[in-house]
């Protein structure tokens, strides 16, 4: 049985992480990834969940509230600034992230993920992601300015070191009105 989009990007962020690790949502929207998320890495892991819009900080304050997390840092700023919260001297590796690209559902539509935040964030987590670890990208293309971001994305990840990592386009070829698609990224086991 084939998963679905949201599904299989779950499914493979389940295969990458274990409990105890940081992981990233940077795009935290609705807080449903952040929860997922929490609950992977448990009580001893951590989640460093970012979005740029307030509502979108406060849907997820809610979730979690609601669900009694206390293992989320929830940032109020663009993912392009992960390693503002995750600096090049902190020895924190990072075990896997999720992008949901595109705008927060049921909000306003002109707030949207770029592909020069989207890229710099990626190369951004990329040098600091563990061996073995995954980066999954949910690409939302269907909307104003969803298409330069796709293209960018495309453009980087076809230059990603194949001896470095494995990239993965995963998607339904024949749903109407640009159906989303996974961009999941794999650092290969000894790879520094």
């Amino acid at each position: 049985m084939l998963k679905g989009i949201l599904n299989y990007a779950h499914y493979l962020l389940e295969e990458a992480i274990q409990s105890g690790e940081n992981v990233i949502d940077a795009t935290c929207g609705n807080g449903n990834d952040t929860l997922f998320l929490s609950r992977l890495v448990g009580e001893n892991g951590h989640v460093y969940a970012f979005d740029i819009q307030d509502q979108a900080i406060a849907n997820t304050r809610k979730v979690l509230i609601n669900h009694n997390c206390s293992n989320v840092s929830l940032i109020h700023d663009s993912h392009e600034k992960i390693l503002d919260y995750f600096p090049r001297d902190n020895k924190k590796e990072i075990a896997g992230a999720i992008f949901n690209l595109g705008y927060l559902p049921r909000s306003d539509k002109t707030v949207i993920t770029t592909p020069d935040s989207t890229v710099t964030a990626v190369d951004a987590i990329l040098n600091r992601l563990k061996k073995d670890g995954l980066v999954v990208l949910v690409v939302y293309h269907g909307h104003e300015g969803g298409k330069e971001e796709k293209d960018g994305l495309l453009k980087y990840l076809l230059h990603l070191d194949q001896k470095q990592f494995n990239v993965l386009r995963y998607g339904f070829i024949n749903q109407k009105n640009d159906p989303p698609f996974i961009l999941a990224i794999h650092k290969k086991v000894g790879i520094q």
